[in-house]
């Protein structure tokens, strides 16, 4: 059985669609169809089926899932298992959007320059599905804001960054006590199911103030528009630049300290624990840099 027609099966179930899998794979999805099918032939049954305009697994889709996706990945670790002396292979990498543009190309740079031989794959997500993920055995490691519980011992976690909460405001505005710009403007918040969204969910609550509440979004980016435009004042967390193009804005520091912590998760014990391992330390170095406000490179 060719593992990488079950790694296109895998990608057919994960996007529900065919023609999601054949751009991944630079395949035509007639290739992944006839992928589909001489697999359904070795086991004996079909794998997946349409549903609207959707790919669905199927029942024997479902009780060979897991399996073929263990077979994937330990196909995908043996070159680093069998080069222990040397780094190459693959890891998978979760990353919220906000570190994207800010931190994610210094830690791709970095390694490009000192790890040649490992692959990046990278998916940007919010916390909580990346964390799920990792779990789940999607993804090797995460960069994500600090799970708002205790850390299973089974994960390492190191802190990359801290992001202060300030008060953002219009350039125009002239008020300087953050305090009491929250209590006469319209407010719009980050989103307080996100982890993200949480510290800054504490502290007003600990302010106990009245707030003018008129939108609530989970894109810091979308918040930052909206605030340059007029509508209101947020508290976010001062995350690194790039922040979107032509905005003014003001960002007013908050007594009391609050912020936001963002570091990088792991399993502890892995099949490619050393790519993993070179992969955090890369992202740690260059971390360190921007806190330090210099790039790599």
């Amino acid at each position: 059985m060719e593992t990488r027609f079950l790694k296109t099966l895998l990608l057919v179930i994960d996007g529900n669609s065919i023609a999601a899998a054949a751009r991944k794979e630079n395949l035509t999805p007639s290739a992944v169809v006839q992928r589909l099918r001489a697999l359904a032939d070795e086991v004996g049954a079909p794998l997946v089926k349409r549903a609207g305009h959707s790919m669905r697994p199927t029942e024997a889709g479902m009780a060979v899932v897991e399996t073929a996706r263990r077979i994937v990945e330990m196909a995908e670790s043996m070159p680093s298992l069998a080069n222990r002396n040397d780094e190459i292979g693959k890891v998978r990498v979760g990353i919220i959007h906000s570190m994207t543009t800010g931190l994610l190309p210094e830690i791709l740079i970095l390694m490009k320059e000192k790890r040649p031989g490992i692959q990046v794959e990278v998916q940007p997500g919010q916390s909580s599905d990346l964390f799920q993920q990792m779990v789940d055995g999607n993804l090797d490691a995460a960069i994500l804001v600090e799970p708002p519980f205790a850390i299973p011992k089974e994960f390492a976690w190191h802190e990359l960054r801290k992001d202060p909460l300030v008060v953002l405001c219009s350039i125009d505005e002239t008020e300087d006590d953050p305090v009491a710009l929250l209590k006469r403007s319209p407010f719009i918040r980050y989103d307080r199911k996100h982890w993200g969204g949480r510290p800054g969910e504490v502290y007003l609550k600990g302010l106990k103030l009245n707030l003018q509440e008129k939108y609530e979004l989970d894109s810091l980016e979308a918040i930052a528009v909206l605030v340059n435009r007029g509508l209101g004042v947020s508290v976010v967390p001062d995350w690194l630049p790039p922040w979107p193009e032509g905005l003014s804005l003001r960002r007013i520091a908050l007594k009391g300290g609050p912020f936001r912590a963002v570091g990088i998760i792991f399993p502890r014990l892995t099949l490619n624990e050393r790519l993993v391992k070179a992969f955090a330390e890369e992202a740690r170095a260059a971390a360190k840099a921007k806190n330090l406000g210099f790039t790599t490179g």
